[in-house]
Formats: C-alpha cells, structure tokens, sequence
C-alpha cells in the first residue's frame, strides 16, 4: 500500500490529533481533510492513507458516514471500493444526465447538421437518409453521412422494407466508445436531454421521439440512398 510521505524539509509535519481545537471543531477539520483527499484523487484512497490524515482516536468510518449525510442532496457520494478504499462516485440517477452531457459535449465538435443526423440516427435506427430529413424537416445532403461514416460513427444497416428497398444507417461500435455508452440501452431519455437544457429545440426534440403508431416507420416511401 502507498505509504504517508515525510514531510518536506522545512515544512512542518501535519498535526493529526488537532489537540488546541474543541471537539466539535476537530471532527470538523478531520471531515474536511479526509473529503479533500478523496476528492482530489483520480483513484481510490486506502484506508491506510485516511488514517494518516486524522488521530488516532477518530473513528474513520463513522466520520465517512458525516460526510457522507452531508453530500446526500448532492448528485455524487463517498462510496466504498477495492476492498477497503473510498472513492467519489456520481450517484446512479444522473447517469443519463451524464450521458446525455457527453453526447452534446462531443456532437458540439460536429457541424450542427452532422450532429442532429447523427442523434437522429442513434435514436431511430436503422433510418434512411430521407427519413432522417423527415424527422429533422429539412433535407440532409448525402455529404452528411458521408462525413459521418468517415469518422466512423454510422454505418449501413439493413436495407428497408419502404419501395426501393433504400439503404439505412446504424451507429457502430466507435461511436459507443466515443459517447462513453456501454450498449445502445444506455442511450439517455430524450426528456432529461431537455430537462437538462442540453438540446432546446422544442420541434427537433418532439421528432426525434418515434410515433407511438409507427415504431418502424414502415411503408414509407424513400429514395435509394446508398451513401
């Protein structure tokens, strides 16, 4: 385990029992501490190094549990991990809030019409190029896709069951990993996208979700798109 490092020559050592402050105030500086550290770390914190921030007569754990009351309004938490370290987690319920913020964070880097087609396509593939420009009302040039499938982030998908049997799209593996999704389930709520103000356009937004009547929208007529 990584040990406490000696002070720097100069520096004074670090007073861990805080014996010329009341109680109150102690326990106070010890949340503190032990917090920052945690915090500030990219990794998780050995118990061994928590110690080391504290006296000998504070009980880690229950002073874990404080902080830990203290971050329950907020959206992360001190969690236990890797048998014995603590580390800060985002809580389970911002997930999708957090998913949705790298999916704008990253289609931001796209020219805003590449961007709209590409979460046009995430959330209704496999989906035509004119289907797309349905969706979005406005027409999509083929440049788009063409531009999208260079990076890597769409591919071709199934033909369609519209006349013509055009080509469809479907995003790839490279774009899970450059939006941080494990599976396309992970894919955040249109909703919360809104309710986090991330996307605002209100008819963009209504499109992108499919009809409750026509998940698949088919026999609809489409050209043969085949880029």
């Amino acid at each position: 385990m990584t040990a406490m490092k000696k002070p720097a020559a100069g520096r004074p050592a670090l007073d861990r029992d805080l014996a010329h402050l009341p109680a109150e105030l102690r326990w106070r500086e010890w949340m503190g501490r032990v917090e920052v550290v945690i915090f500030a770390a990219g990794e998780p914190v050995p118990r061994q190094i928590l110690t080391g921030l504290v006296g000998d007569g504070c009980n880690l754990d229950l002073l874990i549990d404080d902080i830990r009351a203290e971050l329950q309004p907020r959206p992360f938490d001190i969690v236990p991990v890797a048998g014995g370290a603590w580390q800060y987690r985002t809580r389970p319920a911002f997930a999708d809030v957090i998913a949705a913020a790298a999916i704008v964070r990253q289609t931001a880097e796209l020219p805003e019409l590449d961007g709209l087609a590409l979460i046009t396509v995430a959330y209704h593939q496999p989906v035509t190029r004119s289907e797309v420009g349905r969706i979005l009302g406005k027409d999509i040039p083929r440049e788009v896709f063409v531009r999208l499938r260079a990076l890597d982030l769409i591919g071709p998908g199934p033909r369609s069951p519209s006349p013509g049997a055009p080509y469809t799209f479907i995003t790839t593996d490279r774009f899970l990993t450059v939006y941080g999704l494990e599976t396309l389930h992970d894919l955040p709520d249109i909703e919360r996208l809104r309710d986090a103000g991330l996307l605002s356009n209100e008819d963009v937004l209504a499109d992108l979700l499919p009809p409750d009547d026509d998940p698949d929208h088919a026999g609809v007529d489409d050209e043969d798109d085949d880029n």
